[in-house]
């Protein structure tokens, strides 16, 4: 007599951005995930994601919080708090210390001396100094010669985002009503699409990968397969060091961790999950690999998606038996 196992749950989470549909985005990523996997020789298993066969899908959707009252404060730098915009600072100097390493970047004189115009971060005094700073660097980045395509592609508007959202996660103030503070509804919001019951993977995106991490630290439900796509978590000047808990480590019921990065995705620091994380009690920690896509702006989540590497490896995982017990 067969035995019914529960379908596993596959949980995507978004990372920076405005609002946005969750229907709307969650069909847009399966469609994505579907097509690398096609591309990757495994056409029966994308028709199965896509009629909902092999797994019952969902999004996590969190945008609107940012927008709610009590988390404003980051329309421009100078309207920041003084600890957002300290980290939101430190994050747009680390974001140009990586560009400064880059063979290509080495020599650019005006990138380096918008570098030393932001100074050390012990210099800044007092918020209206911090926010000046911040827009100095927003205004000038984008106009210097020879930069990164990529970083010159970057709208005003989406760099303050790629400063300020994760500066407002990891502030963990902006508390509502019932005090519960805007990080801590964020992660209530991903652990609202998990059932504990069922197996689940989980696929997280940019800033949608610290959320998961610190998420699922305490969920205790089996996750056969975390997934990060171009993460910011070890971005050792803010991310890292404000991660919660310490020391940042695979979560205890993540039975495999695969993290991949573009190497032309500015988000993504140099140094690797794999290099950092601790690992769980069962040994496991982050996979990390490398891909190549010469594209312009490689951030974005349905350009990972459609990766065979990335694709492959979850419906794979969805496939395997260990996945539905």
């Amino acid at each position: 007599m067969a035995i019914d196992r529960p379908v596993p749950q596959l949980v995507f989470v978004h990372g920076i951005g405005g609002p946005r549909d969750p229907e709307a985005t969650l069909a847009e990523w399966k469609q994505a995930l579907a097509e690398g996997a096609q591309g990757a020789g495994l056409a029966p298993e994308a028709e199965a994601l896509i009629e909902g066969r092999s797994a019952d899908c969902s999004f996590a959707y969190y945008g609107d919080l940012f927008a709610s009252e009590g988390a404003q404060g980051a329309d421009s730098p100078e309207a920041a708090d003084e600890e957002q915009a300290a980290i939101m600072l430190a994050l747009m100097t680390e974001f140009l210390d990586e560009l400064l390493e880059l063979p290509e970047h080495r020599q650019n004189v005006r990138l380096r001396r918008l570098r030393r115009q932001l100074g050390p971060l012990d210099d800044a005094q007092g918020v209206g100094h911090v926010g000046r700073l911040l827009a100095t660097g927003l205004a000038s980045v984008g106009a210097i010669p020879g930069l990164h395509l990529g970083a010159r592609a970057l709208s005003r508007g989406a760099f303050l985002r790629i400063l300020s959202q994760p500066g407002r996660y990891l502030r963990r103030g902006y508390p509502d009503a019932a005090g519960l503070t805007l990080d801590r509804r964020i992660r209530d919001r991903i652990l609202a699409r998990l059932d504990p019951s069922r197996p689940a993977i989980v696929v997280a995106h940019s800033l949608g990968t610290v959320v998961a991490l610190e998420a699922l630290s305490e969920y205790p439900g089996p996750v056969p397969l975390f997934v990060t796509l171009g993460s910011p978590i070890t971005t050792h000047a803010v991310v890292w060091p404000l991660l919660r808990p310490r020391p940042p480590a695979t979560p205890a019921t993540v039975a495999a961790w695969a993290d991949f990065r573009d190497s032309d995705d500015l988000v993504v620091p140099k140094r690797r999950l794999a290099e950092a994380v601790v690992p769980n009690a069962r040994g496991v920690g982050p996979v990390s690999d490398r891909m190549e896509s010469a594209l312009l702006w490689p951030h974005d989540a349905t350009v990972y998606l459609r990766r065979r590497e990335v694709a492959a490896t979850v419906l794979r995982t969805l496939a395997e038996p260990a996945s539905r017990a």
